[in-house]
């Protein structure tokens, strides 16, 4: 239940004896926090703090705990599910933990970093790099999504094909628990077989279970050479192809390998997020791909040339551009990495997150878009992501001018009920790696079995009894 004006005042000045008056933000100051970067969900909060250490996050949990405020856990707010924003009707406080960004400790000889959840990721690649190594997570919003939401939500990104999502890059973790207690887990150990993997429950949990304070994360082998291309491809069967010879004759140093439409290309172009292609745009489709390794002695861009040439002998690519130098080869990331935001400028913008079995890629894409297209006649569909774990976004993006928030919704829910029956129909989730959040909470249980789903809310109860923590997110409860 929403609080009382007077509550909130007496809740507020609470908050600020422990974090501080200049941490808690209310009203205009709390605006940013209080909407999706989509701006497709808005809440309002009691407010929104930003403690300054994991002490304070534990004092702040247990002032909500007592005050009968539920917890909306924050990093970056760069989540495209509703995953961070408080759910209408109730009294909620957004606890961002933007400040927690100070690095604790780097182990070279582990090759391991300890970080706080407020570390943002442009920042943890650089200091990877500055330490000789390198931290493989990259995703277009490099530059704001924070170590806590990317662990929160088990974020992939382009590297995933070679070294697997945020689940696979985190060691240990640290977390306050819905009733305050501070868990411990930062333990800088790969092999501890000593009861239940803890760390890997709060890991996707979308902050439905804790607040992610801390994180130690794995370090790998800087790479020493690389060599990037833009493929034409007639068929997303050839993508798949390809991807799977370059893997065999490179030793799997295919580092990313990303497919993107035309359509999708076309509005990168449209919006000048870019300095242009360096293919023409008459392919149906095209890969962006990245072969690397940490030795210096190995030739990429003369493996690059051979693979590329033979697949054009094979017929697997129409045509190919291997960038010369490091300028030419960021020209071409950048069409990836824009995606998200030329498309916010193009239409209202529905994006898909499912995965299928890599083998039926060809098949879902097909079914999907014709369906899409014949459904919604009014909208633009494109494709977008990563071929090596069948995670290829289906993004239908309408018109900005149809019609009002009711009819934006219900657009949106036609064409994600789509999207997630052809990908369920071709043994594939409904989610990869932007999470289920508010967006896909009814959902979830139509394409999950209830054996799953009592075992999840046996976990969320257990775990948070009084329901404080990230309501609305995940998991209805009754």
């Amino acid at each position: 239940m929403p609080l009382p004006e007077s509550d909130r005042a007496a809740f507020r000045r609470a908050l600020a004896d422990i974090i501080g008056e200049k941490y808690v933000r209310t009203g205009v100051d709390a605006e940013p926090y209080e909407q999706d970067w989509r701006a497709r969900y808005r809440g309002d909060a009691v407010a929104v703090a930003l403690p300054g250490s994991t002490v304070e996050v534990s004092a702040v949990v247990r002032l909500c705990r007592e005050r009968g405020v539920v917890v909306v856990p924050q990093a970056g707010n760069t989540g495209l599910t509703g995953g961070a924003i408080v759910p209408d009707g109730v009294a909620g406080l957004i606890v961002n933990v933007s400040r927690l960004n100070k690095v604790h400790q780097v182990d070279l000889l582990n090759n391991a970093m300890t970080v706080g959840a407020g570390c943002i990721l442009a920042d943890m690649r650089a200091l990877a790099d500055a330490h000789d190594r390198q931290f493989p997570v990259l995703l277009g919003s490099v530059g704001s999504c924070e170590i806590g939401g990317l662990l929160s939500t088990n974020a992939g990104g382009t590297g995933v094909l070679r070294y697997g999502n945020m689940r696979e890059q985190v060691l240990g973790l640290e977390v306050v628990l819905p009733d305050g207690r501070i868990w411990n887990g930062l333990k800088a150990l790969r092999k501890d077989n000593t009861g239940y993997d803890l760390k890997q429950l709060f890991v996707g949990a979308e902050g439905t279970l804790g607040v992610v304070t801390a994180a130690v994360l794995k370090l790998y082998p800087k790479l020493a050479v690389s060599a990037t291309a833009m493929v034409a491809l007639e068929r997303v069967d050839q993508a798949i192809a390809l991807l799977r010879e370059l893997q065999r004759v490179t030793g799997g140093r295919v580092e990313t390998f990303e497919l993107m439409s035309r359509s999708q290309l076309q509005i990168v172009l449209r919006h000048g997020m870019s300095s242009g292609s360096p293919m023409a745009e008459d392919a149906p489709w095209y890969v962006l791909l990245e072969l690397a390794d940490s030795s210096p002695d190995w030739n990429a861009n003369e493996s690059m040339e051979t693979a590329l040439d033979t697949a054009m002998e094979n017929g697997l690519i129409l045509d190919a551009v291997i960038a010369s130098d490091q300028a030419k080869a960021e020209r071409i990331w950048t069409l990836r990495h824009t995606i998200s935001e030329s498309n916010k400028r193009e239409g209202f913008t529905v994006s898909n997150d499912t995965s299928v079995p890599v083998s039926a890629l060809p098949e879902f894409l097909d079914r999907v878009t014709r369906r899409l297209e014949s459904s919604l006649p009014t909208a633009q569909v494109a494709h977008c992501g990563h071929v090596g774990d069948g995670n290829v976004h289906v993004i239908v993006i309408f018109p900005y001018d149809i019609g009002d928030a009711a009819v934006r919704e219900a657009a949106a829910h036609e064409a994600n009920t789509i999207v997630h029956q052809e990908s369920v129909a071709c043994g594939g989730s409904i989610s990869a790696e932007h999470g289920i959040g508010r967006m896909h909470i009814d959902r979830l249980p139509l394409y999950t079995s209830e054996v799953e789903m009592d075992l999840m809310r046996r976990v969320k109860l257990a775990i948070d009894p009084e329901r404080i923590m990230n309501p609305g997110k995940v998991l209805r409860l009754p």
